[in-house]
C-alpha cells in the first residue's frame, strides 16, 4: 500500500473511459491498483475516496470510505470495488463537492440521494451489493463518474452560479514556517 502521486485536471488521462478488470486474469493488477488507492487516500486527509484513472491507471476500480466524515450518516465501511454498476438511483439533492484531481475549485452538483450498485470486492474477490445514500452514494457517484472520464465540473448546471473557488485553511505545518 503506497500513495502515488495524484493527476490533476486537464491530464487527459481523467478524461477517458476506463476498461472493465477481468477478476481473475487481473488478480495482481487489481490488488496493487487497490493498495495504492488506500495509500493514497490515508495521504490526503479528509480524503473519502478516489478512482483508479486518478493515479493513471485505467481500469474500473474506486475506493471509497466515509466512515469518519462529518457529513456521513450512513456508511458501508471501507469498499474497495471493482466493475461498480450503479443498478438503482432514487431521489436527488444538489451539494458540495471537491476532488484531488481540481484541487482548487468546489461546486454544487446534482446527484441521487440513494443508489444501489453491483460489484466485486477487490480485496476479496467476492460479489457484493451495496445499498447506499446521503454522503456515501455522492461519494460513490462521483467516484463512478471518473471510470466514465467524466468529472465533477461535468454535471454542473450552471459554471457561472456553481462553480467556487476552494477555501484554503491554515494548517499547523504552514503556521510553523
Amino acid at each position: 500500500m503506497s500513495a502515488r502521486p495524484v493527476l490533476r485536471y486537464p491530464h487527459p488521462v481523467l478524461k477517458r473511459r476506463c476498461r472493465r478488470l477481468d477478476i481473475e486474469a487481473d488478480a495482481q493488477l487489481m490488488e496493487r491498483v487497490a493498495g495504492d488507492l488506500l495509500g493514497t487516500i490515508a495521504a490526503h486527509p479528509g480524503c473519502v475516496g478516489l478512482a483508479a484513472p486518478q493515479l493513471g491507471e485505467l481500469v474500473r476500480l474506486v475506493a471509497v470510505d466515509v466512515s469518519e466524515h462529518p457529513r456521513a450518516t450512513t456508511s458501508n465501511g471501507r469498499l474497495v470495488l471493482a466493475n461498480p454498476r450503479i443498478t438503482r438511483r432514487e431521489g436527488s439533492e444538489v451539494a458540495r463537492e471537491g476532488c484531488l484531481s481540481i484541487p482548487d475549485l468546489t461546486a454544487n452538483v446534482r446527484r441521487a440521494h440513494r443508489i444501489a450498485l453491483e460489484a466485486t470486492d477487490a480485496l476479496s474477490r467476492q460479489p457484493v451489493s451495496v445499498d447506499s445514500e446521503g454522503f456515501e452514494a455522492r461519494c460513490l457517484q462521483h467516484e463512478l463518474d471518473h471510470l466514465d472520464g467524466l468529472l465533477f465540473l461535468d454535471r454542473v448546471d450552471s459554471l457561472a452560479r456553481d462553480v467556487f473557488r476552494r477555501k484554503r485553511y491554515q494548517t499547523q505545518d504552514a503556521k510553523r514556517t
